[in-house]
């Protein structure tokens, strides 16, 4: 079991991959370096928990 993300993170996570989806990949460091040179987040623990959910979303789109 994981961690409930929160309607925010699922909404500016979801905004982003479909904009952005060729620039992030499946590993989760290169994508929170990607989303920390090209979009501006308050806070650290925001950042990651959208860079995981990125990655989360990415590997699901790989796998159909």
């Amino acid at each position: 079991m994981g961690r409930i993300k929160t309607a925010q993170v699922k909404s500016v996570g979801k905004d982003i991959f479909e904009k952005h989806s060729d620039k992030f990949t499946a590993d989760f460091s290169k994508n929170k370096q990607v989303l920390r040179e090209n979009f501006t987040v308050s806070s650290k623990k925001l950042e990651n928990v959208i860079a995981g959910y990125i990655t989360k979303l990415k590997r699901q789109a790989e796998k159909v």
